[in-house]
């Protein structure tokens, strides 16, 4: 790994710090060879500070530290990027991040899906679908999963692409509801996917 700690004035290069399991980017910090040295052996993320003008390995007052998971360098050879197993809130004012978002894996438009689903369960208007699926109850809810479960299969048979691709949104949009109406989540089904691997 050649570094080129000689592209900035001040001999040090950004660290951009990453959660290995939620790839959410959890802080910025700046690294010189001997704050990468010890990060390697340690596997505790040190870096440079600029304020204190020495080494500081994040987490020594708080215990909030981030444990080395790999080190990468970017193309330019000036910047690493570093996945880490965060232990605690990241930022000093007790934040996931230093940009005040929550580290919790996210799965794109589906986990925007899951917000207006969960949004919905609370709707009373009887111009909701999902919120007359939740006050249908659970049974009508299982049994819509059911239906579009057996409705994609049929086209999975069939040559149509495009009504396969309609048939498998709308399992995956009632399934998304199951799963709320159960107390569970996406995340839920990661983790317990990762058990099984």
């Amino acid at each position: 790994m050649e570094i080129d700690y000689n592209k900035y004035q001040d001999g040090l290069v950004p660290a951009i710090i990453q959660d290995n399991e939620t790839h959410v980017v959890l802080m910025l910090g700046f690294m010189n060879n001997e704050a990468l040295e010890k990060t390697k052996e340690t596997k505790q993320v040190t870096f440079f500070s600029r304020s204190k003008n020495r080494l500081w390995t994040k987490g020594e007052e708080s215990g909030n530290f981030l444990n080395l998971s790999s080190i990468h360098l970017d193309c330019d050879n000036d910047t690493l990027l570093i996945k880490v197993h965060p232990v605690g809130p990241v930022c000093h004012l007790g934040n996931d991040t230093c940009w005040a978002e929550n580290n919790e894996t996210s799965f794109g438009f589906l986990s925007n899906l899951e917000k207006i689903i969960s949004n919905r369960q609370e709707d009373n208007s009887d111009h909701s679908y999902v919120a007359s699926l939740f006050r249908s109850g659970i049974n009508k809810i299982a049994q819509k999963v059911g239906e579009e479960a057996v409705e994609m299969v049929i086209e999975a048979k069939d040559d149509n692409d495009a009504l396969f691709l309609d048939e498998s949104a709308d399992l995956l949009f009632h399934y998304l509801i199951l799963l709320k109406a159960k107390g569970f989540s996406l995340s839920d089904v990661e983790q317990n996917l990762k058990q099984r691997h």
